[in-house]
């Protein structure tokens, strides 16, 4: 009991109460700070510093016209387009004006010499605020913050990242992906959703290519993904491409339609059953002959009519062998059609047969479709052999 009570005295002293409010500050000004660098703050800091730079121009101005011309008022204008809210942009632009009237008067007419407010500088200073207003008001519209724009953008490539990231498999065998979108953006509309089920018995894989490239099939992808991502797993794997193909047609897109290809894999026998819906067929290679054999599964594409069936193509993985999945853009151009992309393709893969796979999927893209202008992709599955390289998990 007397010790209760002192530990309760020590916490009721005047430092254990500073502490606390000390405490309490700084984590309410953590808070405060989070949610202005998310957009969800309010914008009283920003306007206030450029509220404080305007009367620093125009007494600049009026100093030294010739160094410090009044066009200068454009940059907290320009700024505040970035930063501010439509409501607080208008308290701004007011502030200018005035500004810029201030000038007018003191320095005298434009037309008694240079460095004056003349009629061109006040419509520039009038364009870009309005400039300014649209950005802002778009902004506001959408609910997008520039603070917070960047990072969103960054957490969805993230998001498609992970959600594209392979499991480990066990010893014995190897997978790598590689993707790269078109023109050399962040964002692709060709995807992987990939999971172990069966209690990790079994590798399912969906290799998928959305209708569009870069940045205008990215926010499908996106979506698409997630969708897929949820089902795989949940289905068995002859119903996942029906479903995923009832779900396009659900979303009543204008491009609404998609290519697929969902590997299922048993990872202890080396079985495996390949369904496709429009998807360019998967390639096999034999380890005993050394030759490429197109695995080529029935269906159409996703998205397009109601019903769809999809017929699998049955094969298995020996020692050795190594199964390739791929989407169009790697072995498609307006220049060359799909069999000759294959050929090529087979090609340079053989150069790895020798040596292993590791790392090639990358490399493959690079020496089949470097710059061609259209999302690729590329996975390989290998089922190491005592030749190959070592074994990964």
């Amino acid at each position: 009991m007397a010790a209760g009570r002192e530990r309760r005295a020590e916490a009721d002293t005047f430092t254990a109460r500073l502490k606390k409010q000390v405490h309490r500050v700084r984590t309410g000004l953590r808070r405060s700070a989070v949610d202005y660098f998310r957009g969800d703050g309010s914008d009283w800091v920003a306007l206030a510093g450029l509220l404080l730079t305007i009367p620093v121009i125009a007494c600049l101005t009026l100093m030294n016209s010739v160094w410090c011309s009044p066009a200068l008022l454009v940059l907290p204008i320009v700024a505040g387009g970035l930063l501010l809210r439509p409501s607080s942009l208008l308290g701004l632009y007011a502030a200018a004006a005035t500004a810029l009237i201030v000038e007018s008067v003191k320095l005298g007419p434009y037309t008694e010499g240079p460095s004056r407010v003349t009629p061109g500088i006040v419509l520039v200073v009038a364009a870009c605020g309005f400039f300014g207003l649209l950005i802002a008001q778009f902004r506001s519209r959408v609910g997008v913050p520039w603070r917070r724009g960047g990072t969103m953008l960054f957490d969805l490539r993230e998001r498609i990242r992970v959600q594209s990231k392979l499991p480990k498999l066990p010893m014995g065998w190897h997978r790598e992906m590689a993707l790269r979108p078109a023109g050399g953006q962040s964002f692709s509309g060709d995807f992987v959703v990939a999971a172990r089920t069966n209690g990790g018995r079994t590798l399912e894989v969906v290799l998928t290519d959305v209708s569009g490239k870069g940045m205008d099939a990215g926010s499908r992808a996106l979506l698409l993904s997630g969708a897929f991502g949820g089902l795989l797993g949940s289905l068995p794997p002859h119903a996942f491409l029906p479903a995923a193909n009832g779900y396009l047609l659900r979303q009543d897109w204008d491009e609404g339609f998609a290519t697929s290809i969902h590997l299922v894999l048993d990872l202890d026998s080396g079985d495996y059953e390949l369904f496709s819906a429009g998807h360019p067929p998967g390639l096999q290679l034999s380890a005993g002959s050394g030759r490429w054999e197109e695995k080529a599964a029935e269906g159409p594409l996703l998205g397009v009519y109601d019903g769809a069936q999809f017929d699998p193509v049955k094969g298995s993985l020996r020692p050795g062998d190594v199964l390739m999945l791929f989407t169009d853009g790697l072995v498609e151009t307006s220049e060359r059609d799909i069999v000759e992309g294959i050929d090529r393709l087979t090609g340079e893969a053989d150069r790895y047969v020798a040596g292993g796979f590791h790392g090639a999927a990358w490399h493959l893209i690079e020496a089949v479709a470097k710059d061609v202008n259209d999302d690729r992709a590329l996975l390989l599955i290998c089922r190491e052999g005592a030749t190959t390289g070592p074994a990964t998990v």
